[in-house]
């Protein structure tokens, strides 16, 4: 993910990450650093194996949904078991609630429905994914600008 307060971007290793070792400022990271949790660390229901340096993922929440966030060098670990059949699950529960589940591989973004994936290509920071509806279940999704969508509203 990217930190600002390191101008690190999205998809590059921080560079203050020692793989095998950690952070090496820890006990002086950015607030930004400080403030983030992954799910595995505050969700009792998320097991050992989703521990991101085991499962080489790292899962987040967005203001609509869950973040299945890859590392770039296993962009698959995602789909592999038991991960693919819980994202799954999760787009099940998601689908009757109005929540989506989303797979981030650096910039690109995939949308998990119970039915299939659409694979949305490179999705920037000022684009937003729109479903398609038919009642709860979703049958199709796009990448609009977000200024193109305030122009509609």
């Amino acid at each position: 993910m990217a930190i600002e307060q390191l101008a690190k971007p999205v998809g590059a290793w921080c560079p203050q990450c020692k793989p095998g070792r950690g952070c090496q400022i820890y006990p002086d990271r950015p607030d930004e650093c400080r403030s983030f949790n992954c799910l595995w660390l505050v969700n009792d229901h998320l097991d050992e194996r989703w521990r991101p340096s085991k499962s080489k993922l790292v899962l987040t929440t967005s203001d609509d949904g869950i973040e299945v966030r890859c590392d770039p060098g296993f962009p698959d670990a995602w789909r592999k078991a038991p991960f693919h059949h819980e994202i799954r699950e999760w787009a099940v529960s998601g689908e009757m609630h109005d929540v989506t589940v989303v797979v981030v591989i650096g910039q690109r973004m995939i949308l998990v429905t119970p039915d299939r994936e659409f694979d949305l290509g490179v999705v920037g920071p000022e684009q937003r994914i729109v479903r398609e509806l038919e009642g709860t279940r979703v049958v199709g999704a796009t990448v609009v600008n977000e200024s193109d969508l305030e122009r509609r509203a």
